[in-house]
């Protein structure tokens, strides 16, 4: 790991090439979606910014494969990062949470050995009153043979990402992401217009500060699922108490919760005993980043990374942040 010193000016597109020089091996084919996926990220910023000047705001009429109302900015969103990905050669296939099937690479363009999957704007729905939103990606190699991906290349366990990131859309735009080799964090300066490295190395706490769960569904819940809340709220009497944040945004309440030390919960209730989230546009990505934090991530059985997926918009409960804290729910709910 190269070390920068707190003065030192580095751009993500540097320390990508940096992180590259340690494996003689590397080609620069995962550098250049990385890279890509950082301007297809200005992009969407770009939008979203200015969503209440433009008439973007609001519902587009039309449901996505969820059977969920899409929003004016998940459609752009979405396009904006086909368009960034599918000609650069690096890519064989690619997966979106609203695009019922596998977006095939165009046989004009060059396919490459890897497959991205990606939720081009999680929280979407908060959208029209301001709160924070982002996108969630996932990089696998393609497994598989021929020069096409398909659904095998895609519905692999999570430890076989190579590489998973998010971008919040806040007071400013971070990207967040891992190769394997920790988690790095990168603030865009818009006098610039590039992400500049700001949070290298991130360790999430392991013991954390905040609960982030929808307690609307307490009543939906399991009892061992309510004793666990319980617990983390100091009601037991067994530890201190959790201060309760959640917005409902995944990737705003995941940002905070890795920065300051928390768990994000997303149980089963009697409504979706199978959980409500994505396992490979959500839940894949953020708990390989948790991982390489230093935290943890489970669906209340089993290590989120091990599980194998059976279909390319398979839901999944989870409880993902600080380790020890995900040690107490392994406890109570395994």
């Amino acid at each position: 790991m190269v070390r920068h010193t707190a003065t030192s000016v580095v751009t993500i597109e540097r320390f990508i090439i940096e992180q590259e020089g340690r494996h003689p091996e590397a080609t620069g084919h995962l550098s250049g979606i990385l890279y890509d996926l950082g301007v297809a990220a200005k992009m969407i910023a770009n939008k979203v910014r200015s969503a209440g000047l433009a008439d973007i705001l609001g519902s587009a009429g039309t449901e996505n494969v969820q059977g969920e109302t899409q929003q004016k900015l998940d459609i752009i969103a979405n396009e904006i990062i086909v368009k960034a990905m599918d000609h650069g050669g690096r890519l064989c296939a690619m997966a979106s949470e609203e695009s019922e099937d596998i977006i095939p690479i165009p046989d004009t363009f060059k396919h490459g050995k890897y497959v991205l999957l990606f939720d081009p704007l999680d929280g979407s729905s908060n959208i029209d009153v301001n709160v924070p939103v982002g996108t969630i990606f996932s990089v696998m190699k393609k497994i598989t043979h021929g020069p096409r991906g398909c659904l095998k290349d895609m519905l692999q366990p999570g430890h076989r990402q190579v590489a998973a990131g998010y971008v919040i859309y806040g007071s400013s735009t971070m990207l967040v992401y891992t190769t394997g080799h920790g988690a790095h964090g990168f603030t865009l300066d818009p006098s610039i217009g590039e992400f500049l490295l700001s949070h290298p190395e991130i360790r999430i706490p392991e013991h954390g500060h905040y609960l982030s769960v929808n307690n609307a569904y307490e009543q939906h819940w399991t009892e061992p699922v309510r004793a666990l809340m319980r617990r983390y709220r100091g009601l037991d009497g067994k530890r201190e108490a959790m201060s309760g944040r959640y917005v409902g945004s995944m990737v705003a309440d995941f940002h905070r919760n890795l920065l300051g030390g928390g768990v994000f919960a997303y149980p089963p209730n009697s409504k979706n005993p199978g959980g409500k989230l994505r396992l490979l546009y959500e839940c894949n990505p953020l708990s390989f980043i948790c991982e390489q934090a230093g935290g943890a991530a489970f669906d209340g059985h089993t290590r989120i990374l091990d599980v194998q997926p059976t279909s390319l918009h398979q839901r999944t409960a989870i409880y993902v942040g600080s380790k020890c804290d995900i040690e107490i729910a392994r406890e109570m709910l395994g």
